[in-house]
């Protein structure tokens, strides 16, 4: 029998000046997936600190956190392995140069390997659930489109 684990994921909600959000596609494992930008906490780390120390890792951008927007309530099991998903999301916004590119087209990856990545910015009036892949993404979604 395999060992339970809980796995805690911190996303940030990027808003720009055009009332678009940034999201991010990847691939890992052989599967594509759609996401808000962020990732697993390290083990010592604040989850403050792991956003800041995503969005720099993922997207060379330093951010503030305005707010907490949603954590996790109801139970998720991870799409990789057996551990429950727990995911802390915080409206931020950028305190540098937006350093890194961006597409139009879904799953436009730059080069080749295990894990791709790419970014794209969706106006938030054509934001729909079904643009994220996993349930706790499209939750936020839903609501992040009801307080607009």
């Amino acid at each position: 029998m395999s060992k339970k684990f809980f796995n805690v994921r911190v996303y940030g909600l990027l808003i720009n000046a055009e009332n678009e959000v940034l999201i991010s596609d990847e691939q890992e494992y052989g599967i594509q997936f759609t996401k808000f930008p962020g990732g697993g906490l390290e083990y010592g780390e604040g989850l403050i600190e792991g956003l800041k120390r995503e969005f720099i890792e993922e997207c060379n951008t330093e951010v503030e956190v305005i707010s907490h927007f949603y954590t996790t309530d109801f139970f998720v099991k991870s799409a990789f392995n057996d551990s429950q998903i727990i995911s802390i999301y915080y409206l931020v916004k950028a305190v540098s140069d937006l350093r890194f590119a961006t597409k139009t087209i879904v799953f436009d990856f730059d080069g080749e390997g295990d894990v791709l990545q790419s970014f794209r910015w969706v106006k938030l009036c054509e934001l729909t659930v079904d643009t994220f892949t996993f349930p706790t993404d499209q939750y936020v979604a839903d609501l992040l489109l009801k307080t607009i």
